[in-house]
């Protein structure tokens, strides 16, 4: 008896508001759980699925994936394969997706408040203070890396001439923000997690903490100097 022919899978259609409306039709992008919180991790830079599920506590590794690929068919992440030995794929955000900067910078600015303090299940990584630590670095005259020590561990930002939060760009040249040391940092600081969002509040400026010793500033060059007050 012949086998009978399975018909074909019909794709997934994504949910949608089915709105003629420009923030329902970005929510219909972004609006998913955790959606921009893998924008904020891949705005770091080129990551693994690995590294990624690693630096997103709580997200399902089936949640995980089914994000990408939706934000690989919004045309806001691609994936590509590393060439060798390192015989890897990562993910990265598109032009479109680093345009996500300022819309992630706006909502962690007014999510703020919130953090009044720590809970015992909330989990940290030291990039995700980068956010309110660019806003505070914005509008410096010299641009360069800055590398950030923090107790919670390393990362670095670029800084000036329009790198920080509040660039319209998003970063589409660059990433603004990565993981770990630099390679050649500009500038190093030195300074306490809680003070990251205290600038980023503007409830300090980052003169201010230099000055009463809440931030340590070391390097050559001008950059380091005008982070010095210098």
């Amino acid at each position: 008896m012949p086998r009978q022919q399975q018909p074909a899978a019909r794709p997934v259609r994504r949910r949608s508001y089915d709105q003629f409306c420009a923030a329902a039709r970005a929510l219909d992008s972004v609006g998913d759980r955790w959606t921009l919180l893998i924008v904020r991790e891949l705005l770091a830079g080129p990551r693994r699925y690995t590294d990624l599920h690693a630096d997103l506590p709580g997200v399902s590794t089936d949640v995980l994936a089914s994000r990408l690929k939706d934000m690989e068919q919004s045309g806001l992440a691609v994936r590509r394969r590393l060439p060798p030995p390192a015989a890897a794929s990562v993910y990265e955000l598109t032009e479109r997706g680093h345009g996500l900067l300022p819309v992630l910078a706006a909502l962690a600015e007014w999510g703020a408040p919130a953090l009044t303090e720590r809970r015992p299940t909330d989990a940290v990584r030291a990039h995700w203070y980068a956010l309110p630590l660019l806003r505070a670095l914005d509008g410096l005259t010299h641009s360069g890396v800055v590398e950030v020590h923090l107790d919670e561990g390393e990362f670095h930002v670029r800084a000036g001439a329009g790198a920080g939060a509040g660039a319209g760009a998003g970063g589409a040249g660059g990433d603004v923000y990565g993981y770990g040391p630099a390679d050649r940092p500009d500038a190093r600081i030195r300074l306490a997690a809680e003070l990251c969002p205290a600038l980023g509040r503007g409830e300090v400026t980052f003169n201010e903490a230099v000055k009463d010793g809440r931030i340590e500033v070391t390097g050559e060059g001008p950059l380091a100097a005008e982070l010095r007050g210098e």
